[in-house]
C-alpha cells in the first residue's frame, strides 16, 4: 500500500507520491487521494505533484496486472484517467517536479500537467505494449500534440526510456536542473506565477485545453479497450516478466 502526502510550501501545495517498493506507482486508493487533493487545492497558487526519493511516478501499479481482477483493474484504469483529468481541470498551473523515473502512466502524468520541471537524473518513457497494456490516456494522442506524432509513436509503440536532456529536446518538459537544485527551482517557478492574475491564468489554462478534450472521447474508447482486454494472455505474461524482470514472450499475432 503506498501513501499519497500532501502539504504547503510556499504559495504552492505539494502532492507526493510514496510507494518506493514499486518506484511510486499508484494504485486506485492512491490516485483517489491525489484527486481529492488536487480538488482541495485551489486556493493556492499553484500545485506541484513529485514522488518521494527514488523515482517521479511509474504510473498505474503493475503488480495488479499480474493476477488481474476485472473490477479492479476497471477501478484502476477509471482512477487514472480521473486523475489526469483533475489535473487538467485544476483552476491552477500544475507543475510536474520529475526527481526520476517517470514511466508508464508517470510519463502520461507530465504529459497532463501543465509545466514540468526535470532533474538530470530523471528519466522518461512508456512502458505498455512491453508489459502487456497500452499508454491510451496521453501517450497516443495528446503527446503527439507536445512532442509531434511520429516522435510520439516512437515512445508509445517502442517504450524506450529517454533521458531529462533528451525530453528537453523532445518538447516534453520545460527546463532541466542539477538533482539538488529541483525543488529551488520549482519554488521560484511557483513565485512568479503568484505574481500573476489567477482569474486570467485559469481563463489560459481552460482555453489550453483544446486538444485535451478533443481526445477524451479517445481516452475512454481505449479504457474500454484494455477493459476487454484484461486477463489476456499479453496481459499477463507482460506483467508477470516485468515482475519477475526478465524479457517477455509474448504469443504471436493472429
Amino acid at each position: 500500500m503506498g501513501e499519497v502526502h500532501v502539504a504547503a510550501r510556499g504559495e504552492a501545495v505539494w502532492i507526493t507520491f510514496d510507494a518506493p517498493q514499486r518506484r511510486n506507482a499508484f494504485d486506485p486508493d492512491m490516485a483517489a487521494r491525489a484527486v481529492a487533493a488536487l480538488e482541495d487545492s485551489t486556493s493556492a497558487r499553484a500545485v506541484v505533484i513529485t514522488g518521494a526519493p527514488g523515482g517521479f511516478c511509474a504510473g498505474g501499479a503493475l503488480d495488479l496486472l499480474g493476477t488481474p481482477d476485472l473490477p479492479e483493474m476497471r477501478g484502476l484504469y477509471r482512477m487514472s484517467l480521473r486523475l489526469f483529468d483533475a489535473v487538467r481541470n485544476h483552476p491552477r498551473p500544475v507543475i510536474a517536479a520529475v526527481n526520476g523515473a517517470a514511466a508508464g502512466g508517470g510519463n502520461e502524468l507530465v504529459v497532463a500537467c501543465d509545466l514540468a520541471i526535470a532533474a538530470e537524473s530523471a528519466t522518461f518513457g512508456q512502458t505498455g505494449p512491453r508489459v502487456g497494456s497500452a499508454p491510451v490516456t496521453g501517450a497516443t494522442n495528446v503527446l503527439g500534440v507536445q512532442i509531434g506524432e511520429k516522435r510520439a509513436k516512437e515512445m508509445a509503440f517502442l517504450c524506450r526510456r529517454y533521458s531529462a536532456q533528451q525530453a528537453l529536446d523532445l518538447g516534453l518538459v520545460n527546463q532541466v536542473v542539477p538533482d539538488d537544485e529541483l525543488v529551488a527551482t520549482v519554488d521560484a517557478l511557483v513565485e512568479e506565477i503568484a505574481t500573476l492574475s489567477p482569474r486570467y491564468l485559469e481563463i489560459a489554462k481552460v482555453s489550453s485545453n483544446v486538444w485535451w478534450n478533443a481526445a477524451r472521447d479517445n481516452f475512454l474508447s481505449g479504457l474500454g479497450m484494455l477493459v476487454q482486454a484484461v486477463g489476456s494472455d499479453d496481459m499477463i505474461e507482460g506483467a508477470t516478466s516485468f515482475l519477475e524482470k526478465r524479457r517477455p514472450t509474448f504469443p504471436p499475432p493472429r
